[in-house]
């Protein structure tokens, strides 16, 4: 079933449309939707290491953009974003929101932004907290772009070579990433 699905994520990633699920996966992310653009982002690096940069650029503006469809929900769907953030497990008083953002909020934009942490957590939170838009706009673009291009870079760099061994022991290898994904969101949680 592993390799079904990672045959399929590759078989996606050669599509001719694969760009633009990714955009609309990357913009969705930042706003709503659960699953991260990465998923498709590294096989297509895998697949094309030529478009790495161009993949990274295409999944930052879109994130970008989507951060700022986040950012409104908070904004101006206060109700729907209050939910959304207690869906995921993160419901506060706004007061603790607002204090938050006040004191760190270009740091905890930074610093989640290149996490596996649902990006869409962070932009709702920011438009809850009426953070500086300027702010959170700079904010975002370095630290999406930071993320997408060392992730492009990597995988163009180490990808190929990897790619056999991975290939080889998959099962292993998908094992090893769960883990690291998991140690990351429990030492997260625990700081």
């Amino acid at each position: 079933m592993l390799r079904k699905l990672y045959d399929w994520v590759f078989e996606q990633a050669r599509k001719p449309y694969a760009e633009k699920t990714m955009a609309v996966v990357s913009f969705a992310e930042a706003s709503f939707f659960p699953i991260p653009p990465d998923v498709m982002l590294a096989p297509m690096i895998l697949s094309r290491p030529d478009r790495a940069y161009r993949y990274a650029a295409v999944c930052s503006i879109a994130s970008l953009l989507g951060g700022l469809l986040g950012y409104a929900i908070g904004v101006f769907l206060e109700p729907v974003a209050v939910r959304l953030l207690e869906v995921f497990g993160h419901g506060m008083d706004m007061s603790v929101y607002q204090s938050w953002f006040a004191s760190n909020g270009f740091l905890v934009i930074l610093g989640k932004g290149l996490t596996p942490i649902p990006f869409k957590l962070v932009t709702i939170a920011a438009g809850l907290a009426h953070f500086h838009l300027g702010l959170f706009i700079l904010a975002v673009a370095l630290t999406r772009s930071g993320r997408f291009f060392l992730e492009a870079w990597i995988l163009k760099t180490w990808g190929p070579s990897m790619l056999e061994i991975v290939e080889k022991r998959l099962a292993l290898s998908f094992v090893v990433a769960l883990v690291l994904l998991v140690g990351g969101f429990l030492a997260l949680k625990l700081l």
